[in-house]
């Protein structure tokens, strides 16, 4: 990690330590750690969607599919059988990798626009089946008493408590990825994103290494499902419908998407911008994200953390050094 990254990272963990405490001084701010949890469940997804797209130049939108096998994993396996909710968030990942192997040795032999309307497809059917089996998952009425989760005997209540424990795994998972892009899978990754003939003709393994990214960001996905249904309580399938599949793209399309920084600042920005600007356009919010699309598109099609960084790369060689007569 290089020194402007491990800065970064240090703040970043500081930043959280503190923003609990900070945002309780004042009553206008103190719902913004609620905010933030969802910022950090979201993160957990556009993350492994980061690692897929932007790196593995494979387009997905089915990562709120898993994201709900996530959850009703979870929501099922307490509320239904009991089980530890810890358990139960092992076993929905255990699904969801299993499903995402299932769907990506096919479906990834697809590419471009093809493969995003296999992976569509199959999100739609994993929501109907969440509104269809009434007897699991409550159908449209939605499935509630969702236990909350037990760490070290006592159970995490608070939104500092869950604030704590969402941006846990989120570091967690942010510098596992990390590690894994600057590796040689991370290479590899970046070579199937460039050219994946080349790739295979350098002796990549391109499909064993597209079908496992896709399951790495499947069993993020799901692992952020857990989380959610956990905090939450309640579960309806609309929390996963085509909708949040879209919104999970726009969030690295907007941050930028080879770039993990990316994922976290653009999830956390529209995370904020839906829940406190976005909910007065009711039915016309999808144009407004379909508009911030657009606009990234033609002016920053990078990324904001992207473009952010040449920005302030080429302010600092624009700076006049003491020999250039500057100050």
């Amino acid at each position: 990690m290089s020194s402007r990254e491990k800065t970064a990272f240090v703040g970043l963990t500081v930043f959280l330590a503190v923003f609990p405490w900070v945002s309780a001084l004042s009553r206008s701010f103190s719902h913004y750690v609620d905010v933030m949890i969802f910022a950090g469940i979201f993160s957990l997804v556009t993350i492994g969607l980061s690692l897929l797209m932007g790196f593995a130049g494979q387009i997905s939108l089915a990562q709120a599919a898993f994201f709900g096998i996530g959850a009703y994993g979870s929501g099922i396996l307490t509320g239904h059988f009991h089980w530890n909710p810890w358990a139960a968030m092992l076993a929905g990942v255990c699904v969801a990798a299993a499903v995402a192997w299932v769907v990506g040795v096919p479906a990834l032999r697809l590419k471009g626009h093809y493969l995003a309307m296999a992976t569509l497809g199959f999100g739609v059917i994993v929501h109907i089946v969440m509104n269809e089996e009434v007897d699991w998952t409550g159908g449209p009425s939605g499935l509630g008493g969702i236990p909350g989760i037990r760490l070290a005997g006592r159970k995490i209540s608070g939104d500092a408590a869950w604030f704590y424990l969402v941006w846990a795994f989120v570091l967690a998972a942010f510098l596992f990825s990390r590690h894994v892009l600057h590796s040689r899978v991370g290479r590899a990754l970046r070579a199937i994103h460039d050219d994946e003939k080349a790739a295979e003709a350098m002796g990549v393994p391109v499909s064993s290494l597209k079908v496992q990214v896709f399951v790495y960001s499947a069993v993020l996905a799901a692992v952020a499902g857990s989380l959610y249904a956990h905090y939450v309580s309640f579960l309806s399938p609309g929390s996963f419908d085509l909708m949040w599949s879209i919104r999970f793209v726009l969030m690295v399309v907007f941050g930028g998407m080879q770039s993990l920084w990316g994922a976290l600042v653009g999830t956390v920005l529209l995370t904020f911008v839906g829940n406190e600007w976005l909910q007065v356009f009711a039915d016309f919010e999808i144009l407004v994200y379909g508009g911030i699309l657009l606009v990234m598109a033609l002016f920053v099609p990078q990324g904001l953390v992207v473009w952010m960084d040449a920005f302030f790369r080429r302010r600092s060689r624009l700076q006049p050094t003491p020999s250039d007569g500057g100050s």
